[in-house]
């Protein structure tokens, strides 16, 4: 029988507030190892007052810089999600993968706007 891992973000991190770097950071150093040994992951935002795509990118965003797109689909899913949140996982999912398609590239022309200022 396959065992699945079952986050809930709330009690992770102690808050209804998915809003800070330092929390999507937890989130995915609790995801990332489950995953290198391929186990399924359920992750649930019950009782998520408010998550901002800050902690989205660096939750969830960050797995695509660590594993392929089809991995991931594969073994990692969500439940008790509002349509707002998931709307705004799948942006910051899409922005995930069009940036570590090419880091380089975003790198040179964000630094670039930077240098403009």
């Amino acid at each position: 029988m396959e065992k699945i891992a079952n986050i809930k973000i709330s009690d992770l991190i102690g808050s209804s507030l998915g809003i800070s770097t330092e929390d999507g950071q937890m989130i995915f150093d609790k995801i990332q190892p489950l995953m290198k040994n391929d186990q399924r992951v359920v992750i649930s935002f019950d009782q998520l007052e408010l998550v901002v795509a800050l902690f989205l990118n660096v939750a969830i965003g960050q797995l695509y810089g660590t594993f392929s797109e089809e991995k991931i689909e594969k073994l990692v899913s969500f439940e008790d999600i509002s349509v707002a949140d998931q709307e705004l996982l799948d942006v910051v999912k899409e922005n995930a993968k069009q940036y570590f398609e090419s880091p380089k590239s975003y790198d040179e022309a964000w630094a670039a706007v930077l240098n403009e200022n």
